[in-house]
């Protein structure tokens, strides 16, 4: 099992570029599944939706969830216990994390409380710590995130604490990763 992990600014291609690398490493024999983890909320977010699931065409099982992965996923990993284990594509980490983010109702963001930022860490780790669970059942993982590191620190309470848990998932990932890469205006730059 291969984990690979692609990274890089907002619009940088590197979804594009996480589609055709896990096409590149499909045998013939192997389905591709797309772990979308986004939800939909206002209309800029479908017509985003809409341009991944046409680019994709019909060459992928798309599963939609940002959380409770063994469920979500369980008709897919029952065939993969039948055959071949097929390859996933997760797209995007960053957007996991935002949904448990907001997840969190009580938190008053303009004074969030030490302990429901740390809850909150808990649960987002969790959810990774699942979704690492649920590579073994794949051939190859792709996983997709978004660089938060290197734009300005935000003014915000919220927008500070999806930075540094984001950042510091990201580190995460990237360490247990076999392959990483970076991607900058559709160029990928292997890093690991």
């Amino acid at each position: 099992m291969a984990i690979i992990y692609v990274t890089g600014g907002a619009k940088s291609g590197k979804s594009k570029f996480a589609e055709d690398l896990l096409l590149s490493l499909n045998d013939g024999k192997q389905k591709n599944v797309y772990l979308a983890t986004s939800v939909v909320f206002d209309e800029e977010m479908q017509k985003k939706v809409e341009l991944h699931k046409t680019r994709r065409k019909n060459n992928w099982i798309t599963v939609e969830s940002y959380k409770n992965f063994s469920q979500s996923l369980e008709e897919v990993m029952n065939e993969n216990k039948k055959n071949k284990k097929n390859n996933m594509l997760v797209d995007c980490l960053t957007n996991m994390i935002s949904n448990i983010i907001f997840e969190n109702e009580e938190i008053d963001w303009e004074k969030p409380e030490k302990n429901q930022l740390e809850k909150c860490d808990k649960n987002v780790e969790k959810e990774v710590q699942n979704l690492f669970e649920i590579f073994k059942n794949f051939e190859n993982v792709v996983i997709v995130s978004n660089e938060v590191g290197m734009g300005l620190v935000p003014a915000y309470p919220l927008g500070r604490y999806f930075r540094e848990i984001a950042g510091k998932m990201n580190q995460f990932v990237a360490e247990k990763a076999d392959e990483a890469y970076f991607v900058v205006s559709g160029i990928p730059m292997k890093i690991k």
